[in-house]
């Protein structure tokens, strides 16, 4: 990581008007993740910094919903683990967490399911976002289902990222736990790289939205 992707604790602290004891209260409730305390030589010894952009978003977010949730919902909130509950596909269209094109492309490959587990909804969701912003096509979609089915198991619980790339108009999509190290020649073109772990952030807080 680059000394300009990182943010010190003492400027942490004045950008955003926390305190020493709330961050390390966060950290102890697993709001703020152990691997973002990053311990660095400084020309004063030791010294914190964290990850700007994750470590600035993840506290306006907790700053924006802890009125709303107690500190442990929302250490859910934040986990990457999946939710163990399963919804119906009605449900997820009438409250407009997927539309109805991206249920019924998961449908196609996956068969028809009266109820969809986490996993799966997270894969429908995921394909929503895709599709509605236009960084796959119908093609790709499919592609996207079939990753997740087959390898995102295997990474569950980890910060991984879904990453799509084209080579000569060729797509190649794939999961890994970091895309920061992988290079590739010059002909090859990133698409689009999505961090699962926000996007399992964004399902639990609109499906905890949606029982509200």
């Amino acid at each position: 990581m680059n000394e300009e992707d990182l943010i010190s604790k003492k400027e942490l602290l004045e950008l955003t008007g926390i305190s020493y004891g709330q961050l390390y209260r966060w950290k102890r409730k697993n709001l703020i993740p152990e691997e973002w305390f990053v311990r660095k030589s400084s020309f004063t010894g030791q010294e914190t910094f964290f990850p700007r952009d994750k470590i600035l978003q993840r506290i306006e977010r907790i700053k924006n919903m802890k009125d709303g949730l107690s500190l442990d919902e929302l250490a859910d909130m934040f986990s990457p683990n999946l939710g163990a509950e399963s919804i119906s596909a009605v449900k997820l269209i009438e409250r407009n967490i997927v539309t109805i094109f991206s249920l019924e492309l998961f449908e196609e490959e996956m068969g028809q399911k009266e109820l969809l587990s986490f996993n799966d909804i997270l894969t429908v969701y995921v394909l929503h976002k895709l599709l509605q912003g236009g960084e796959i096509t119908r093609e790709e979609g499919k592609m996207l289902i079939a990753v997740m089915r087959e390898h995102y198991g295997d990474l569950a619980a980890k910060p991984c990222e879904l990453a799509l790339i084209r080579k000569m108009g060729v797509p190649l999509l794939f999961l890994t736990e970091s895309a920061e190290q992988i290079y590739f020649d010059k002909d090859v073109k990133w698409v689009f790289r999505l961090s699962l772990a926000a996007s399992i952030e964004e399902l639990k807080l609109k499906l905890n939205e949606m029982e509200a």
